[in-house]
């Protein structure tokens, strides 16, 4: 096995220092400070509304668009949310459901 080393008190590496800057940005940020990070707002759609509109169950939906059941239940119960690739699908899903239907049959 190789040594290890042990740093002294006062050492500072890069990684220490880019924690300690991005846990300060985390502060700011949970007080409402403006600071030089970027914020990424993803619309969630309501899944269970685009579901009931086209008067699907939630396992027609889930076949008819190939997401797992367990994960259409998860959104409609707020124990997970889309991500953005996900939103961006349930918004076509929203407004092209036939359209989406169709690009996922062979």
């Amino acid at each position: 096995m190789g040594a290890v080393r042990v740093k002294r008190e006062g050492d500072v590496n890069k990684f220490s220092i880019g924690l300690v800057e991005s846990m300060t940005e985390a502060c700011e940020h949970a007080e409402g400070k403006r600071g030089r990070m970027r914020v990424h707002v993803v619309d969630v759609p309501d899944v269970r509304a685009i579901r009931r509109r086209l008067r699907m169950s939630q396992m027609e939906f889930a076949r008819a668009y190939r997401i797992p059941l367990a994960t259409i239940k998860n959104w409609e119960q707020g124990r997970r949310q889309p991500d953005a690739p996900a939103a961006a699908y349930l918004q076509v899903i929203a407004k092209r459901p036939r359209e989406a239907r169709e690009a996922l049959t062979p």
